[in-house]
């Protein structure tokens, strides 16, 4: 019987022992352990600006889990969003985006997450592949162009007098133009095929969605020529007529073939 408590108690100090030599080595695991809010909020910072994005948003999202209410906390909130957005987690950054939008709509700096969200996605469009194997930026999934299109958009009509709306309208241009070109080169994809009428109604599409951008006038070439090749001459017509006020050396050129 001693032994046997002997045995016992000599295991149960041994798993005491184990327990605080895990404990203490938790402890010095995590150096934020008993840090304050400001403090982990200025490490997030300084973390931000060295460019260690990883432990930038460590520091984050701690901050948020264990000081939910503090006064850094929303701030957190939104700064987590543009660390993921560095870091190249655009999937991270978007819903850090979006759960702040939703839980701070009113919050002054709101604008900046749409903002934040337009470029995002307009990063998206340029894929990991992307990067090492280059392709022509109109052959790339054009969604991620529209979503940041409409990101901006709506920053700059719910807060048109934001620091940012100036940029914003600047970089709705540049995306308007990649979406017109994106649908310009389906279309001349279709014509190259023989496919008249998707190439047609493609050439439309730019016209009527993105009738400013750079390559309006050749999305209603485009119309003229798959038009006649459908024996569509009205249509034909009503676009070279739209033509011709624009570029009337192009209409004259087109009439004549």
């Amino acid at each position: 019987m001693t032994s046997m408590r002997q045995i016992t108690l000599a295991a149960l100090t041994a798993l005491l022992s184990i327990s605080l030599i895990a404990g203490c080595g938790a402890k010095r695991q995590d150096p934020t352990r008993d840090w304050s809010p400001s403090q982990l909020y200025t490490e997030a910072r300084a973390a931000l600006d060295r460019g260690n994005f990883d432990q930038a948003v460590g520091y984050y999202e701690s901050l948020e889990a264990r000081y939910p209410f503090s006064r850094f906390a929303q701030q957190a909130q939104l700064e987590v969003a543009y660390a993921y957005y560095r870091a190249d987690e655009p999937d991270m950054a978007l819903a850090a985006a979006d759960r702040f939008i939703q839980i701070n709509p009113r919050h002054p700096y709101v604008d900046y997450a749409y903002y934040l969200k337009g470029l995002v996605n307009a990063k998206r469009h340029q894929g990991f592949v992307d990067r090492w194997f280059p392709r022509d930026v109109r052959e790339r999934d054009p969604e991620p162009l529209r979503q940041a299109f409409e990101d901006f958009s709506t920053l700059v009509r719910n807060f048109p007098d934001s620091q940012y709306a100036d940029d914003a309208r600047q970089r709705m241009i540049y995306l308007r133009n990649m979406l017109a070109g994106h649908e310009l080169y389906v279309a001349e994809f279709y014509m190259r095929r023989g496919a008249w009428l998707a190439a047609a109604q493609r050439g439309r599409m730019v016209v009527e969605r993105y009738h400013e951008s750079d390559v309006t006038l050749d999305a209603l070439e485009i119309m003229v020529r798959a038009y006649r090749k459908l024996d569509l001459d009205d249509l034909a017509e009503d676009a070279l007529r739209v033509l011709e006020v624009n570029d009337a050396a192009r209409a004259a050129r087109l009439r004549g073939s």
